[in-house]
């Protein structure tokens, strides 16, 4: 088995399996704000999807070292 290419935060426990599915919704996560962060230069992305995402990355810190 290869080890994962994420981390967990000190204290947070889970098992590996469900850790490798968080860290999909991580990885989504990080790609939906990289793509509202260039939506919004062009003005196509309302501000509330940019909190909604960042709000979602926040709690992602909580669960994943990055």
């Amino acid at each position: 088995m290869t080890d994962p290419i994420w981390k967990l935060q000190e204290g947070v426990s889970m098992s590996q399996d469900a850790a490798q599915e968080v860290a999909k919704i991580a990885c989504a996560l990080k790609s939906l704000s990289a793509y509202v962060t260039l939506s919004q230069e062009t003005e196509d992305a309302p501000e509330e999807l940019q909190q909604i995402v960042d709000e979602g990355l926040e709690a992602m810190k909580k669960i994943f070292v990055w």
